[in-house]
């Protein structure tokens, strides 16, 4: 089982390839969610020795996308071709919540020979079977969910649903709230094929003069590479194979 960790700087970039990371999701401001993450980040991910996708989201809130939103998630996708990334990170919703996917079918299309992942967008909608063949007739390769809740543990009966719907057509990974001590239990459930963790450590803690002038809104997490490790060693307890 493949386990995607999440970076958004330099230093969780390197703790999650020497933790053993299969592959990376690169963004920016991780505490939003994850934007798309900047030149040279992205430019330092490419040396990666392990595939890298970059996530695609001009801004933080919702998924509802302007056509200024979509002129620079187009541009954006150029980027992380010309970098040399393996893949994007796309989603996009309707004011309903349901997949806007003729949005997402111009995204996939624009991104032709890069792989691409379905964010966490799907877990706004409201009929999870419908949005999974929507995700799988615009062509990515995995969607990555919580199941619709605030951890991928109390979303699996949703997790589970999609991973139905699916059939080895699109993989599904669960993401949110994954640490050791909790993957064994939701790989036991066979409701999900790959899993996705930020592994931070300890919070670093930001000068109460950067808070105060509004630099930082609290503490920053970074990836820590024992927490990798640890996660993989408890994925592959698990392994049938």
């Amino acid at each position: 089982m493949i386990l995607e960790v999440c970076v958004a700087d330099p230093q969780s970039l390197a703790a999650a390839i020497a933790g053993g990371a299969d592959r990376l999701e690169l963004c920016s401001a991780l505490e939003l969610g994850g934007l798309t993450p900047l030149p040279g980040l992205l430019a330092l991910a490419a040396e990666a020795s392990v595939p890298v996708y970059a996530m695609v989201r001009p801004r933080a809130g919702d998924f509802v996308f302007d056509a200024a939103d979509t002129d620079t998630m187009l541009r954006d996708i150029d980027a992380i071709r010309a970098a040399g990334l393996a893949g994007v990170v796309i989603g996009a919703s309707l004011a309903d919540g349901r997949l806007d996917t003729r949005l997402l079918e111009r995204l996939r299309s624009h991104a032709d020979g890069l792989g691409a992942t379905l964010h966490r967008a799907i877990d706004l909608v409201p009929d999870v079977a419908e949005a999974t063949e929507a995700a799988i007739a615009v062509g990515v390769e995995r969607i990555l969910s919580s199941g619709g809740a605030e951890s991928a543990l109390d979303g699996l009966d949703r997790l589970a649903v999609m991973h139905r719907v699916a059939r080895g057509r699109v993989a599904i990974m669960a993401g949110a709230g994954i640490r050791p001590g909790n993957a064994a239990e939701i790989i036991a459930s066979g409701a999900v094929d790959e899993l996705h963790s930020s592994c931070s450590g300890e919070p670093i803690a930001a000068s109460p003069a950067a808070v105060r002038l509004g630099f930082a809104t609290g503490p920053r997490m970074e990836t820590d590479a024992g927490i990798v490790r640890a996660l993989k060693a408890e994925m592959a307890s698990r392994d049938p194979a």
